[in-house]
């Protein structure tokens, strides 16, 4: 079924896997009490990038940061879900404000790193000391985003728009965003009446929308726990091919 005009983008943390991953690392990495101290003097990815300074002096490489991540939960629901549809022939795509290193090694671990056609989130590499690097997406001093909903570091809205002119072309996409926090409400936003939103139920996004469900153009659909999301994603993927299955028809 290649060719689904079904464009899914995910965010990652409590979202693909059940957990944030910055913290998930801070906490298995014996780094909460520094973390803690120095979490109200820094941006978020200078901190995490000082965390990963530290773990580094401490003697830990980025094969230690690997098998942690490796840890990471994840619901098996969400892999099959996401397996399903990469077989279906959706785009899948990833936009978050984890970083590459985190995600990759997760997806990859998980067997899903394939299933992804590109990753926005915030750079990161090993440098030729051996230590994880982690840089913003968006540059916060020659290039500020300027978007009051989102964090600093990078505006998903923009992202979306990014997206949204990339596969504008001859064939009609339908969006399906899935999110739980903050950042997920202003590429929320970016959905048209033919999109669809799927908020964590309890979470962040879930609660702005319930607040002002006028201002979301997109279709709703909460969800809670893996098994869910599975199963509304697999249905709203079948839907949107039937209908554009029966426009093509009938456009014959």
């Amino acid at each position: 079924m290649a060719g689904t005009p079904v464009v899914l983008l995910f965010d990652f943390d409590r979202t693909i896997i059940d957990d944030d991953s910055d913290r998930w690392v801070v906490t298995e990495m014996g780094l909460t009490s520094l973390f803690n101290k120095l979490r109200s003097t820094l941006p978020w990815n200078s901190l995490m990038d000082g965390m990963m300074k530290e773990l580094h002096s401490r003697g830990q490489t980025a094969e230690d940061i690997t098998e942690c991540l490796k840890r990471t939960p994840m619901d098996p629901c969400i892999v099959a879900a996401i397996k399903a549809a990469h077989a279906l022939g959706c785009d899948l795509r990833v936009i978050s404000d984890a970083n590459q290193f985190f995600i990759e090694t997760i997806l990859k671990h998980h067997g899903l790193l394939g299933c992804f056609s590109r990753i926005y989130t915030n750079p990161s590499f090993v440098d030729e000391d051996g230590r994880l690097r982690i840089f913003p997406f968006h540059d916060l001093n020659s290039s500020p985003h300027g978007c009051k909903l989102c964090h600093a570091t990078m505006c998903k809205g923009q992202v979306i728009d990014e997206i949204q002119a990339s596969v504008s072309g001859n064939s009609t996409k339908n969006f399906i965003y899935l999110g739980d926090g903050h950042g997920d409400y202003c590429p929320t936003l970016k959905l048209g009446g033919s999109d669809y939103v799927m908020p964590r139920k309890n979470y962040p996004l879930w609660k702005r929308i319930s607040c002002e469900p006028l201002l979301v153009k997109a279709k709703v659909h909460e969800w809670s726990t893996g098994e869910e999301l599975k199963r509304i994603l697999l249905y709203l993927i079948d839907t949107i091919t039937i209908q554009d299955n029966i426009g093509k028809h009938q456009s014959v």
